[in-house]
């Protein structure tokens, strides 16, 4: 992902070489540091990746979350409706009842 951006790779840094001048900087120090930085490139990149795994688990887990609460949010719905069905069902049960006993209807 992060590869396009990055110019130089630890192998780039290790095969690096440079023109020695009668007065140049000691060799033994620069490759000491260029190792330190490669050994950092090196790093980055395995954090770098690590990320990205994690970032692609948190939204894959994100997207189930979501799906999920769309679920119970219908289950929900329905359930409230199923409710309401009932409540009228109940009352028309009562009204019919009623009936019965006022106007004297048996079954």
């Amino acid at each position: 992902m992060y590869h396009d951006r990055i110019v130089l790779t630890p192998q780039d840094i290790l095969t690096k070489e440079f023109k020695v001048d009668t007065r140049g900087y000691r060799l033994k120090e620069v490759d000491k540091f260029l190792d330190i930085i490669i050994r950092d490139y090196e790093q980055f990149i395995d954090i770098i990746e690590k990320l990205e795994l994690e970032k692609k688990e948190l939204l894959e887990e994100n997207l189930r979350l979501k799906t999920e609460f769309r679920n119970i949010k219908t289950d929900i719905e329905i359930a409230k409706q199923t409710e309401k069905e009932v409540t009228n069902l109940d009352i028309l049960r009562r009204l019919s009842n009623l009936e019965k006993i006022v106007f004297g209807k048996d079954e």
